[in-house]
């Protein structure tokens, strides 16, 4: 069995933010074993799988991508949608758009410690959109 969806995630303000409640609460109950592949429909943001306990990660992740990836680099040509349009799509392109996690009795097989993040790279971002594919029985 296949299952597609939509899932539209309002705006966030620019940074790390944990969204796997409002992921598993569009998946429950539709597939009791198999994979879930969450496709985020945008280039200056990412999904990622990390900490879901200590939000100071995640206050880490932006001070580091930052650091590495600063806005308006010299270098920067691509700069048609503000300082952050460049700087955005490369972070978008280290982290990635995609995740698939396995989908066991009904529930996301995420490690103890683990969440999905939505990483907003842009200062003014608007509602985001992930696509979802559900495969199982």
């Amino acid at each position: 069995m296949i299952k597609q969806f939509e899932i539209t995630l309002p705006a966030h303000r620019r940074g790390y933010h944990l969204i796997t409640n409002e992921i598993v609460s569009c998946l429950q109950p539709l597939i009791k074993n198999g994979l879930a592949n969450l496709m985020l429909l945008h280039t200056s943001a990412a999904l990622t799988i990390n900490e879901n306990a200590d939000p100071d990660v995640r206050i880490d992740f932006e001070s580091f991508m930052n650091k590495l990836i600063p806005d308006l680099d010299k270098d920067f040509i691509h700069t048609i949608e503000g300082p952050d349009d460049m700087s955005a799509h490369l972070k978008s392109s280290i982290l990635g758009a995609s995740l698939t996690i396995p989908i066991v009795n009904g529930k996301l097989r995420l490690g103890t410690w683990q969440g999905i993040y939505l990483c907003e790279f842009r200062n003014h971002a608007t509602e985001r959109k992930i696509f979802v594919t559900l495969m199982g029985e």
